[in-house]
């Protein structure tokens, strides 16, 4: 039989995040991916409980699972194999959302602990695939790697070409980070310019393939969503502006969070690329004149 070293080495070898807990959820084994895809190294996660404020799994509404409904657990409790889409908290801040896949370990019909693996579902944006290094230079925003106004107004006039020549429906938001000049007069702009990147990290990792999220300025960000009716945006901002909300910078021991606020709209046949942003630039003004870390969509 392969020693326990081989086992190790195999499973320090796959893509996936695979860690190991004993039954009182108490990590054993963490491998190489699980490394990556959180940034949490294996020496400070073993010995560490799961709901240690490691990954902090929420769902998709900003529940938070270790709290209430952790699946790793019910799986401890019931034997039952599990599979679900989670969002980790990265350790530089961030939201990662992971599909996760959970089987108990048993030992004389007993459970001794369980096994989870996780694959990073963050979408691989066309962006970063298809731009050689110097369209990467002239498309890309210097601070948090996103698209930059120049990528975004090609990419809107394109996808407005496609709506008119074949009828794909498109959405379009803007997102402005809440009271972001008085985070900044409090923490400097050195600290803004970590909640923008980590803002939009969250961003990166929330679009589907096909969407683009990219900075239009200083705090607001303009994302173009393919094929989508108006409730299916509000949901997907939704889900966007929760899990911004969850994640936070640490400074000097202490926690760093922003909200945002976004407007959507779904295009017209009358509309061009420029009333369509200012509907949404309209139902962002709404989403703050109603108490902010809201959408609109309209």
């Amino acid at each position: 039989m392969p020693s326990k070293s081989i086992y190790q080495y195999i499973l320090n070898g796959v893509k996936d995040g695979v860690y190991f807990v004993d039954k009182s959820r108490q990590i054993t084994f963490w491998n190489k991916a699980a490394e990556i895809i959180t940034g949490f190294s294996s020496s400070e996660v073993l010995g560490h409980h799961c709901y240690d404020n490691i990954l902090n799994h929420v769902d998709s509404s900003g529940t938070e699972l270790c709290k209430a409904g952790c699946p790793l657990h019910q799986s401890l409790t019931d034997g039952e194999i599990r599979d679900t889409l989670v969002y980790l908290h990265h350790k530089d801040g961030h939201r990662v959302p992971v599909a996760v896949h959970i089987m108990p370990i048993y030992e004389h019909d007993e459970i001794i602990g369980a096994v989870e693996t996780f694959t990073d579902e963050s979408s691989q944006t066309a962006f970063l695939k298809d731009l050689d290094e110097l369209k990467i230079i002239a498309y890309q925003d210097q601070l948090t790697g996103l698209p930059n106004r120049r990528y975004l107004d090609n990419s809107l006039e394109n996808q407005l070409a496609t709506f008119r020549e074949l009828g794909i429906p498109f959405g379009v938001a803007m997102f402005d980070i809440d009271k972001f000049k008085n985070f900044n007069d409090n923490y400097g702009h050195d600290i803004g310019d970590e909640v923008l990147k980590m803002v939009a990290k969250v961003f990166r990792a929330m679009t589907r393939s096909g969407d683009i999220i990219g900075r239009w300025g200083g705090e607001e960000f303009l994302g173009i969503f393919a094929n989508v009716t108006e409730s299916q945006l509000d949901m997907i901002l939704n889900r966007i502006r929760v899990l911004t909300e969850k994640s936070s910078i640490n400074h000097n021991d202490e926690r760093l969070q922003v909200t945002i606020s976004i407007g959507g709209a779904i295009i017209n046949d009358e509309d061009t690329a420029s009333n369509l942003i200012k509907k949404a630039d309209e139902n962002l003004y709404i989403s703050k004149e109603n108490g902010r870390n809201q959408v609109t969509v309209k």
